[in-house]
């Protein structure tokens, strides 16, 4: 009914402007904006975009295009609406913060990075956008200046689960056994914690040769695992349990077990398999059984 609503509405608003010979961009904008409030992202861009031709209504369409491209799931053209506006305001901070999370959105990580970078340049103290400067230089691999800058934000300080979290990713990375212990600390403040990052735990563990709490935290993940949505998926974890319990138990025919449900339920990473086939750890008639059973 608002739809029908609106519609009349419009209609009426375009007869009056054109019987005065002039549609002025605002009235566009103001057709585009609500019919963006009404969730109908078709016709709100129509009205946008011919709002854009006029001087006064021109980087407020473009801001808010940007906003229907983000929130239809089209990262990268939304950003470009974003950029356009920096292009004009290069300061504009709403526009800045809307480009950067754009490009982390698209995985455009050297591109959100430039936008940070100014970001931090206006606002040095603000967690909130330290820390997704964070995620974008762990997006890149610099898993030290991730770990720096998170040390550096209040909210490490404050136990905030997400910055540890992060912290802990960065830190196994590296190899650092002070992962366990933040990773820890995260799990302490989050009820229940995600499948994800308890599958992350205990791959840090099994690192660091403990291995029973490493299968502890495998078990607890695939408990938590429908709750968790798609990011990890049952046979990855029923592998890491296989692996370990033939590294670390060899004489546990569980371990030949969990890797035979983990192929059945589809797990086809191969490269994850022949590096485990590599590994010196793995018995000699171990490898040959998992031989016959990717044969077969």
């Amino acid at each position: 009914m608002k739809a029908i609503i609106f519609s009349i509405f419009a209609s009426i608003i375009l007869f009056s402007c054109a019987s005065q010979g002039a549609i002025r961009g605002e009235e566009y904008f103001a057709i585009g904006m609500a019919y963006y409030d009404l969730g109908n992202y078709d016709e709100a861009q129509r009205w946008l975009n011919r709002a854009r031709q006029s001087d006064r209504t021109l980087m407020a369409s473009e801001y808010n295009l940007g906003r229907i491209a983000y929130e239809t799931g089209n990262f990268a053209e939304a950003a470009e609406h974003f950029e356009r506006v920096l292009s004009r305001d290069p300061e504009n901070l709403m526009a800045l913060r809307a480009a950067a999370f754009s490009r982390i959105r698209n995985f455009d990580f050297e591109m959100a990075e430039i936008h940070y970078n100014r970001i931090m340049s206006l606002l040095p103290d603000s967690t909130e956008d330290g820390f997704n400067y964070a995620l974008v230089l762990f997006g890149l691999g610099r898993f030290e200046e991730t770990e720096t800058l998170i040390k550096s934000l209040p909210d490490y300080q404050n136990d905030n689960p997400a910055v540890l979290l992060l912290l802990a990713r960065s830190q196994h990375a590296m190899g650092k056994v002070e992962a366990i212990d933040s990773f820890a600390r995260w799990e302490s403040l989050v009820d229940p914690p995600s499948a994800q990052g308890l599958f992350e735990y205990g791959l840090a563990l099994e690192s660091a040769g403990f291995y029973a709490r490493a299968l502890e935290l495998f078990d607890l993940s695939l408990n938590n695992l429908e709750r968790d949505g798609p990011l990890l998926n049952r046979p990855t974890i029923q592998f890491n349990i296989a692996r370990l319990l033939l590294i670390a138990d060899p004489e546990n025919p569980q371990g030949i077990r969990e890797l035979q449900n983990a192929i059945t339920n589809g797990f086809s990473n191969n490269e994850a398999i022949e590096a485990f086939l590599l590994d010196e750890r793995l018995s000699s008639d171990h490898r040959d059984e998992i031989r016959r059973l990717l044969d077969s």
